[in-house]
């Protein structure tokens, strides 16, 4: 890999003032624990290993980052933040505007050039007050359906393009006995269905008023109680035993034949290729169906703490190890996801993250490539978690659609 002179020479200043030549460990504050997320974490890992840095791992479970966001608050105010965190959109604009606290990596990402192949609308949660904050690792993919193939084929349902189909789909495999979507019951999962659901219903416009520009009038309007209509026709395909499972439990359902489908974002397909499963030939990866043009996205960035002064040699080697297009063919590979970067080749990539590859290009010049709401890239984490609670709320029944559709205008107004 590529190392720049500037990097040697601080590298080395380290080894001499530490008098040692061996480089430091680099502590890495991250919530990727299932078994997909953890081989696809190995590739890193090993990266930095051939470097000489050694990997310091603190892992904190839990699906979409909250634990780990408490556990780095936590230690932030103690005086002793990791040296790289994983973080999602808007957590870290938060962490910048804080100042003082993330560590300044412009002058890696200028050398790297990384501003001419990062996707725009990945660089509103990288760059902040025209300085690089973080690099980004991949661009997950939220509005896909999975869906396992045999079972598919049993029961002769097509690939569905409409929201009717899809429902008549949900039905088929009921009938059949079986699980129709598989889901976890936790918030976050929630909202990830509500997301494609939204811009199913209301299209990218729609989706961009409501989540995006929070605009009271789309929030509280008759196409958003549409939107939670829907989402109570999709409650009654779950099964009795949801509430609190784990996302990767679902796809493992979706994987074991048990369900046909799950909607969730791309990191599931992890899971599909760790059970040693083929797209195409034991599972199908498509679009919700309404929403083939566009893509919701989240990216894992991984931002770098101040450790005391300038940035680490270890800080800068991790930093140049994840944007190398090497990097993000290998782990995006595995992980599931696509590179963050627009100028790889994705040929060694499957069936599944070749389509995913080429609608992100054409979503991110087409002005279709939109921030997902569920994953913290449409709006601040007050305004996603307020809307996460009406959003859980109604799916488990405790609104109607038109009662949940002005407690979301209420509870945005409220979290603003």
């Amino acid at each position: 890999m590529k190392t720049t002179c500037w990097r040697l020479v601080g590298a080395a200043a380290l080894a001499l003032s530490a008098g040692a030549a061996v480089a430091a460990d680099v502590e890495v504050l991250h919530w990727w624990t299932s078994g997909g997320e953890a081989s696809a974490l190995n590739v890193l890992k090993q990266d930095l290993e051939a470097q000489g840095i050694g990997w310091q791992d603190m892992p904190v479970a839990g699906g979409g980052g909250t634990q780990a966001m408490t556990v780095l608050r936590a230690r932030v105010t103690a005086g002793n933040a990791p040296a790289a965190v994983q973080m999602l959109g808007f957590d870290a604009l938060d962490w910048a505007k804080e100042g003082g606290v993330l560590a300044d990596i412009t002058p890696i990402a200028t050398e790297g050039g990384w501003g001419a192949v990062v996707p725009e609308a990945l660089q509103r949660f990288t760059v902040y007050d025209g300085k690089w904050i973080s690099a980004p690792v991949n661009v997950h993919s939220t509005n896909w359906v999975w869906a396992n193939k045999p079972l598919l084929d049993e029961l002769g349902i097509a690939v569905p393009t409409t929201w009717d189909e899809l429902v008549a789909a949900m039905q088929k495999v009921k009938d059949a006995g079986k699980v129709a979507v598989a889901h976890g019951g936790q918030p976050w999962q929630d909202a990830t269905i509500f997301d494609a659901v939204v811009m199913s219903t209301g299209g990218p416009d729609f989706y961009k008023a409501a989540f995006i520009d929070l605009d009271a009038e789309a929030l509280g309007s008759d196409t958003m109680v549409e939107a939670f209509d829907r989402m109570t026709v999709i409650r009654g395909f779950v099964d009795d035993n949801f509430s609190g499972r784990d996302w990767n439990l679902a796809s493992a359902m979706v994987i074991n034949g048990e369900a046909a489908f799950q909607f969730m974002g791309d990191w599931a397909k992890g899971e599909f290729l760790n059970a040693g499963k083929v797209p195409d030939q034991d599972f199908l990866c498509f679009r919700f169906p309404g929403t083939e043009s566009q893509v919701t996205f989240n990216s894992d960035v991984f931002v770098m703490f101040d450790q005391g002064g300038a940035v680490s040699p270890e800080q800068a080697a991790l930093a140049e190890a994840i944007m190398s297009p090497e990097f993000q063919v290998a782990f995006n590979k595995v992980k599931g996801s696509v590179p963050a970067r627009t100028d790889v080749s994705v040929a060694e990539f499957d069936a599944c993250g070749q389509k995913a590859y080429e609608q992100l290009k054409a979503a991110s010049a087409s002005g279709n490539l939109l921030g997902s709401m569920a994953h913290g890239h449409a709006n601040p984490a007050a305004v996603k978690n307020a809307m996460y609670d009406v959003v859980t709320a109604q799916f488990n029944g405790e609104y109607d659609s038109a009662t949940a559709a002005q407690e979301l205008v209420s509870a945005v107004e409220m979290a603003q």
